[in-house]
């Protein structure tokens, strides 16, 4: 218990389970007090899980990377097991709104979103590092938000962020995303930072 505790401080999840919990009932607060309506909109519910990813993409990197790297324990299980345990974070806050009157879902489009935007962000820690893990799922849903116009499977896949609950290309899309993210992080961990980050 005391390695979990260290490694839970260590990739500042205390600090990213606070602030997800607090975006998570200011944008509850805001839906509750300016719609009519008990349901959240898509676009919020996109935003809201957006926002959750790029604070859980925080946790992606510990201090020292390269003593993660000489362990002698083998760290893809647990950086697996990181993302999974994430997602579910991320997927809680979201739907445990379902049982309150200001409602962000449902649940597959959450589900969805929260998994192929985990996986992008995964990548981007990956390839950028984590303090830039969430550049990917932003970039992305901007461009799924801007152009929402493409037809056919192409544009199903081009935004599957605002696909509707059951789209085929959308879950494939997010499906691989997902696994891709999850694989890559987990084989290779989060890029180490050059120097001049490291000293920050």
């Amino acid at each position: 218990m005391r390695w979990l505790r260290l490694y839970l401080r260590s990739r500042h999840v205390p600090l990213a389970l606070t602030l997800g919990a607090g975006a998570m009932v200011l944008l509850w607060s805001l839906w509750s007090i300016s719609s009519n309506s008990p349901d959240a909109g898509a676009p919020m519910v996109i935003l809201t899980v957006l926002i959750l990813v790029a604070i859980a993409g925080i946790t992606l990197a510990g201090p020292d990377e390269a003593l993660e790297r000489t362990a002698a324990l083998p760290w893809w299980p647990r950086r697996a097991a990181h993302v999974l345990v994430a997602l579910a974070a991320v997927v809680v806050l979201v739907l445990v709104t379902l049982a309150t009157g200001a409602r962000f879902g449902p649940a597959m489009l959450v589900v969805r979103d929260a998994a192929g935007l985990l996986g992008l962000a995964a990548l981007g820690a990956a390839t950028l590092g984590a303090t830039r893990a969430w550049f990917a799922p932003l970039g992305w849903t901007l461009a799924a938000i801007v152009f929402p116009s493409v037809e056919g499977s192409a544009g199903e896949v081009v935004t599957w962020q605002t696909q509707v609950p059951g789209n085929g290309p959308a879950a494939v899309t997010a499906g691989t995303l997902a696994v891709a993210g999850l694989m890559v992080y987990a084989l290779s961990g989060p890029v180490r930072p050059a120097p001049a980050e490291a000293a920050l």
